[in-house]
């Protein structure tokens, strides 16, 4: 992934679309002042660089001395984003209701008592509507003073509608603060750990969810009151590999929005992120059909203006849309049907770079590697394995872990047997250091370690010995976490049947469409 460049300034220029940019001439320069020349000429120089150099700006551009660098910079930086709210008022509901805001401060200062109430009520209808809650409580506040400090022929009844109003939405608001933690740090278990590795995981994320699950969660309604309900269950279901679960709380996110179409767009990534969630869970139950019609609507939505105007909901339509992508190539396994688009995927992280969290980064890693691996593309597999292996990052042990695995295995799949045996000593420390072992990987490990004895004629009788013990450790819901991260039984059935994984994955695929249209 590139990190060319931190400097906050030089990330948001390289942001912004040609009508940005274009409009942000048009603002800068309404004033000719010599320092708002400056900036624009500032703007211009860090717009034709590839990556931020200051030494090289000041070098090149002798009207910007370094004592003004700084002052420059901050001046640019605000004009950008002025001319960008400008730009985009009309796009973003909390901009729209921030500006009633202002209008409504503006004319109480002017002492239009009524006016400034009407726009008030404005912003309570159009806050209402969209469900902005934190907005309308402002609005509340501001009228509560307007009505406390002047006679405005309200009604006799508007302090007792006002304080009702006050107390219903300071209670809406307390349930969503606390649904909303506890989505958070269920979330934050999940990048820091993965899936539940055990009855100990299992026991402390319980904990966390009755510790934190308001009272009547479940029962509350209104669009982010149900959203974030749904998104805990959703979690605690993922995080315990219950994929059944995992789907009803998946589906019911995702049908929050079809009862609140309006939210769509103002919530274009929480949108997406269920439709990623509900075709995760197509994918774990291996419902193809389905997994397909979810991924049809991701795209047509990803494609949409809501989304494609806003930098931010366009990468992450990247990543939810690509992840989902590959995950189709592995339901069907067609690896090197997959491998046609990672080129897309390289450009994409590469023009996301900025916009994308080291999480989704490590992920498309594992997944490319695993692209390759199924293919029988050992080396570029390697390629992608080792970014995430050298890669110093303090999130999601579960998959460095199995990302060594994996590695492991593609060199035994080359023949490295000299690099294997320092790989098995090496990747065993670090997993049991991570407490990552489980019965599967134990049982794998033996085999690696046992592979440099056995002899040619009888490796096919070890890969089926592997193979009948991983099968029975697949009813121990314990062990099934390490099935959803490598499909090591397609693996041995590939060794065994001397066929490619994709090859494997691909018939079971046939097999299993065919006894379902017998039925």
């Amino acid at each position: 992934m590139s990190n060319k460049s931190t400097d906050a300034l030089f990330q948001l220029i390289k942001s912004l679309e040609k009508s940005e940019k274009r409009n942000f001439k048009l603002y800068a320069k309404r004033n000719n002042a010599a320092e708002e020349l400056k900036t624009v000429l500032l703007f211009d120089a860090l717009d034709r660089m590839e990556e931020y150099d200051e030494a090289a700006l000041l070098r090149k551009h002798r009207a910007i001395q370094k004592r003004q660098l700084s002052n420059l910079k901050a001046s640019l930086y605000k004009q950008i984003l002025s001319s960008l709210r400008i730009l985009h008022d009309d796009q973003h509901i909390d901009i729209m209701l921030n500006e009633l805001m202002s209008y409504a401060r503006i004319l109480y200062n002017k002492g239009l008592h009524q006016q400034s109430l009407r726009t008030l009520d404005r912003l309570k209808a159009q806050a209402l509507e969209y469900h902005q809650f934190t907005f309308y409580q402002q609005a509340l506040f501001f009228e509560k003073k307007i009505e406390a400090m002047h006679i405005t022929r309200s009604g006799e009844s508007k302090a007792e509608l006002l304080v009702e109003e006050s107390n219903g939405v300071r209670d809406r608001l307390h349930m969503v603060s606390d649904l909303s933690n506890l989505s958070l740090l269920l979330y934050r278990w999940f990048i820091q750990h993965g899936h539940a590795r055990n009855a100990k995981d299992e026991a402390a994320v319980d904990q966390y969810f009755k510790q934190y699950l308001p009272v009547g969660a479940q029962k509350a309604k209104g669009f982010y009151e149900e959203l974030y309900t749904h998104q805990c269950f959703c979690w605690i279901a993922f995080i315990k590999q219950r994929y059944l679960q995992y789907y009803r709380y998946a589906q019911k996110w995702v049908q929050v929005f079809d009862r609140y179409p309006t939210m769509k767009s103002v919530e274009a990534v929480a949108y997406m992120k269920g439709l990623h969630h509900l075709a995760g869970a197509y994918y774990a139950l291996a419902e193809l059909e389905k997994f397909q019609q979810t991924l049809d609507i991701l795209e047509s939505f990803a494609a949409s203006t809501a989304v494609q105007a806003q930098r931010n909901a366009a990468a992450q339509a990247f990543v939810y849309v690509y992840m989902e992508k590959i995950n189709h190539q592995f339901i069907t396994g067609q690896f090197t049907e997959g491998l046609k688009g990672i080129p897309a995927i390289e450009a994409g992280l590469t023009a996301f770079a900025p916009q994308l969290d080291r999480h989704q980064v490590l992920l498309f890693y594992y997944k490319l590697a695993c692209l390759y691996f199924g293919s029988g593309r050992n080396e570029e597999a390697i390629d992608y394995l080792n970014k995430i292996i050298h890669w110093k990052v303090d999130l999601r042990t579960d998959l460095q872990c199995y990302a060594r695995l994996l590695h492991l295995i593609a060199h035994y799949e080359l023949g490295n047997h000299t690099l294997l045996e320092y790989l098995i000593k090496s990747v065993y420390r670090f997993m049991a250091k991570m407490e990552n072992l489980s019965l599967v990987e134990e049982a794998l490990f033996d085999f690696l370690r046992q592979s440099f004895h056995i002899r040619p004629r009888e490796t096919k009788a070890a890969f089926e010995a592997l193979l009948t013990k991983l099968r029975k450790l697949q009813q121990n819901r314990f062990e099934t976490r390490a099935f959803a991260y490598l499909d090591v039984i397609s693996w041995l059935e590939s060794k065994i049947a001397g066929k490619k994984v994709e090859d494997v994955i691909a018939q079971k695929v046939k097999k299993r469409r065919n006894g379902i249209a017998t039925h």
